[in-house]
């Protein structure tokens, strides 16, 4: 079963990944961008903000998709794969950038996936007062210094790609403390 948990930076997905990640066995974790070789050349390049082309983003966010799908996801579609990001992660932030229509970027999406979508995305909802909290004792990454209002942009179009989607989902209240939405987590995981 492939699992992507998303939302906007420090939501908390990778806190969760890590604990749900000692509760299973034979498990995969990984991440978009990053989780190949070539993933983790790419996330250097867009983290940083050395790009002047949103359209080269979308293109290197879509090769390290179309790579982490062939080398990780593909060869353990027998297994448990949780991913720290993917491809509704690219959608919102590509239509933050207003250059791209919804069906264009999932007709991309499909070529970089061979048309194969995760089956579940736990998404991480945060409010604007928990975002600040958490952002404000951090060094912020490039994308992240666009802002937190953009930020939230991003995640009101991942909310909304989610609901045209014909994809399972569960919306988490990130604002929660990490043991309650790990309970939560583990709840709904459990009864897959």
């Amino acid at each position: 079963m492939y699992i992507i948990f998303e939302g906007i930076d420090t939501c908390g997905k990778s806190t969760q990944i890590e604990l749900i990640s000692k509760r299973l066995k034979d498990v995969i974790i990984t991440k978009e961008p990053g989780g190949t070789d070539f993933g983790k050349r790419a996330r250097e390049i867009l983290l940083s903000n050395s790009l002047s082309s949103k359209r080269a983003e979308l293109l290197l966010f879509l090769a390290d998709r179309a790579e982490h799908y062939e080398k990780i996801i593909k060869p353990n579609r027998d297994k448990i794969i949780l991913s720290d990001r993917g491809f509704l992660s690219g959608i919102g932030y590509a239509l933050a950038n207003d250059d791209f229509n919804f069906n264009y970027l999932i007709e991309l999406n499909r070529f970089a996936l061979e048309d194969t979508f995760p089956d579940l995305i736990i998404f991480f909802k945060i409010d604007m007062q928990t975002l600040k909290a958490r952002t404000s004792s951090k060094k912020l990454d490039s994308i992240e210094g666009r802002g937190l209002d953009y930020l939230l942009v991003v995640q009101d179009n991942m909310i909304s790609s989610l609901e045209k989607l014909n994809i399972p989902y569960i919306t988490i209240d990130a604002s929660k403390d990490i043991e309650s939405i790990y309970r939560r987590i583990v709840s709904l995981i459990d009864i897959i």
